[in-house]
């Protein structure tokens, strides 16, 4: 089993930045693809960003290419999203999500496990 749990959301002004974290507990981390969604209110979730398990396969979102940049690091266990220009619409609690597959990685049920979420606000 892996726990996830988020970090590093917050408020932001438009056009700023903001790196959020992802810590896996578990030494199988390295197995598993990755992924970062985000959930507005009355909104659906929406993928944001997938990263295989070797890291060499990155998918990203239409609203956020560009912008983020989704990363990891297997040695710590740790998953990032560095986002960049964010805009008022980027407003919502991200996720992250650990896939035991590495395909379908766009789709929410392609994740076996879930975090609690992180808020990001930006305010125009």
């Amino acid at each position: 089993q892996v726990q996830l749990v988020e970090s590093g959301g917050g408020l932001v002004q438009a056009g700023g930045s903001l790196r959020l974290s992802c810590a896996a507990s578990g030494r199988t981390f390295s197995s598993y693809s990755m992924g970062w969604f985000r959930q507005a209110p009355g909104k659906e979730r929406e993928f944001v960003a997938s990263i295989s398990w070797s890291g060499g396969i990155i998918v990203y979102g239409d609203s956020v290419k560009g912008r983020f940049t989704i990363s990891r690091d297997n040695a710590k266990n740790t998953l990032y999203l560095q986002m960049n220009s964010l805009k008022p619409e980027d407003t919502a609690v991200y996720y992250c999500a650990a896939a035991r597959g590495e395909y379908n990685l766009a789709y929410t049920r392609a994740y076996d496990y879930w975090g609690q979420g992180t808020q990001v606000t930006v305010s125009s």
